[in-house]
């Protein structure tokens, strides 16, 4: 790898999962990480339905931080909400994104995280190459510089009209982002292979290109799930460790890799079987 960022081979395996924030806010998703013995996670601060967000001064932050100091847990990430498209070219769609995503930035800093994770959008038809400068617009007028947070994009599957798939769309997109030290990456184990990295047999070629490409530096998290359908699918349908064409080998010698030591890593699968499968990973 050629890239400046540097790996503690030392440093530990941070894995958790999408958790609940249900009445308690923080104190909910850390007793759930606590369930499963994991030591960080992954939260939605507002409903994917819509609506009002709680608000965020009622998500218990100090109790919860000093719990999650005393047991370990560190780097938890934020998802944005699935509704924010920032490549819609419906304006009053775009306005919302725009919206949500600025409100946003602004509870995750008071929550102290460090990442938000966002899926950068669907053209619905307009074609990826005015999605990308319509993301970029967005983020444009969104980002100020001064945020002491990362925006991550997440690389997506290929299905249907979204963007961001590639390698080569992400970095497209950071291209055009005048603050583009506020970006970082979100890979996704089930979306990267279903669109045709073949991460099972070529991890390393697969980190390779995107050091190329984008830099390792800005590999900031990692989403962890095993894939329903087969490779080049181009479908997002999350399996269960173990039970998908990923398989568990492969997802195991992921997570154990050098270069995901100290990120965030977050299991997406179905059933809540989190405490299982966080086991299988990390072979206890």
């Amino acid at each position: 790898m050629t890239s400046p960022r540097t790996y503690d081979t030392e440093k530990g395996i941070f894995l958790g999962a999408n958790v609940s924030i249900a009445k308690t806010g923080l104190l909910a998703a850390v007793e759930e990480t606590l369930s499963y013995d994991a030591n960080t996670y992954m939260i939605y601060t507002r409903s994917n339905r819509g609506g009002k967000a709680r608000p965020i001064t009622e998500f218990n932050r100090d109790e919860a931080f000093a719990i999650m100091a005393e047991h370990g847990i560190e780097d938890p990430v934020v998802h944005l909400s699935y509704l924010v498209n920032l490549a819609s070219p419906k304006e009053d769609t775009w306005e919302y994104g725009v919206n949500v995503l600025t409100e946003e930035i602004q509870r995750v800093e008071y929550l102290g995280f460090r990442y938000i994770v966002m899926h950068p959008g669907s053209h619905v038809g307009e074609g990826e190459t005015y999605a990308i400068r319509r993301i970029a617009e967005a983020l444009n007028g969104i980002l100020t510089g001064d945020e002491s947070l990362t925006l991550c994009l997440e690389t997506m599957a290929g299905d249907g009209s979204k963007v961001g798939n590639s390698l080569e769309q992400i970095a497209e997109i950071m291209a055009l982002v005048t603050h583009k030290e506020k970006l970082g990456v979100c890979i996704d184990t089930c979306h990267n292979y279903s669109y045709g990295y073949d991460i099972v047999n070529d991890f390393d070629g697969f980190l390779q290109k995107f050091d190329d490409i984008i830099g390792l530096d800005k590999l900031k998290v990692a989403h962890i799930n095993d894939s329903k359908t087969p490779f080049g699918s181009r479908k997002d349908r999350h399996a269960n460790i173990g039970e998908g064409s990923l398989g568990l080998e492969a997802l195991r010698r992921i997570v154990h890799h050098d270069v995901l030591r100290g990120i965030p890593q977050i299991l997406e699968t179905p059933g809540g079987k989190y405490r299982s499968e966080i086991d299988l990973l990390l072979g206890r």
